[in-house]
């Protein structure tokens, strides 16, 4: 029988401290409170500094391609839950490298927010609505490069900086536009910051956007039992393909690449794109199967426009 955690013994939830961060812990608490009918009190959420925040904070102004990897956002929450300071860790899906260190898993997720970006701007209604020339603000090389390819003529800067510090910017007048996930103004209760979210056919989202997963030690049966009730199994399916999707390419934050599973009836649906880095090219192409058949589909996905783009196609120019 799990013994359940308990005031004198919480479950302790590890997290970056970003309002964000902050945010899909709590979230994560409440469903596990939810579901095992347990006290506030029964858990602890202990926030974790990471290499990445420091950095980020140092390097304000460099893209994250020049600051390191994903794992820069991971890697001090992962040695916590090793070493036993934390009992589990939440993480944004899309933040995630495709492997996980020795000794740790991630099978749990939560139902998966909306997947798709939002369009941030203080005058203007949408991305074909800017005026030639006009300045965007984005940290992501993803977004940057299918910027570039529709709109070339616009000047793209670097912006990062919480949902906060991206409104004083625009504000400021540093750019006319930026970009968000929709996701996570959803959670903090900020969608009217956006003018609204972008469809996929537009701007195909990152891989994973909108997840929640839920990482903890491989040998823990407590943290295992505590999360099965919450883990939801449509987002797992869809993530296994977009995920190995990612891992074929080898993506990383220096890598322009889109993704996105959906589930129809007994089928999924899955969408890529691979763009060079400054939007002068952009593969897609889509593959539909059974569910089960998702893993595969990524990796077949992924090979295919590999082989169209050819050798040197992430390099810059």
């Amino acid at each position: 029988m799990t013994q359940m955690p308990d005031a004198k013994s919480p479950l302790k939830i590890g997290t970056r401290g970003s309002p964000l961060a902050l945010a899909q812990a709590y979230e994560t608490r409440d469903r596990l409170m939810a579901a095992h009918g347990l006290p506030e009190d029964a858990f602890e959420v202990v926030v974790i500094k990471t290499t990445g925040d420091d950095r980020a904070m140092i390097a304000a102004d460099k893209p994250l391609k020049e600051i390191g990897n994903k794992g820069l956002f991971t890697k001090e929450i992962e040695e916590a839950m090793v070493d036993g300071r934390i009992d589990i860790a939440v993480h944004s899906m899309k933040d995630m490298p495709t492997e996980q260190p020795e000794g740790l898993v991630l099978d749990c997720y939560l139902s998966r927010e909306d997947v798709r970006d939002a369009f941030v701007s203080l005058e203007y209604d949408s991305i074909m609505a800017l005026p030639e020339g006009a300045t965007v603000g984005t940290s992501s090389l993803r977004r940057r490069a299918q910027l570039a390819h529709v709109r070339p003529d616009l000047k793209l800067v670097e912006f990062r900086g919480n949902v906060q510090t991206r409104l004083k910017k625009l504000a400021d007048g540093v750019a006319a536009a930026s970009f968000l996930a929709y996701a996570g103004l959803r959670r903090l209760g900020m969608e009217d910051s956006a003018r609204g979210p972008i469809a996929p056919e537009e701007m195909l989202p990152a891989v994973a956007q909108g997840a929640i997963g839920i990482e903890r030690r491989m040998a823990d049966a407590r943290a295992e039992a505590l999360l099965a009730p919450i883990h939801d199994l449509v987002t797992e399916q869809r993530l296994l393909a977009e995920r190995a999707f990612l891992a074929t390419l080898d993506g990383s934050c220096e890598t322009p690449i889109a993704g996105l599973a959906l589930i129809e009836g007994d089928r999924l649906w899955l969408r890529g794109q691979i763009l060079r880095p400054d939007g002068s090219e952009a593969l897609a192409g889509e593959r539909w199967g059974n569910i089960d058949e998702g893993a595969a589909m990524g990796e077949h996905l992924a090979r295919d426009l590999l082989s169209q783009a050819g050798e040197g196609f992430f390099d810059w120019r």
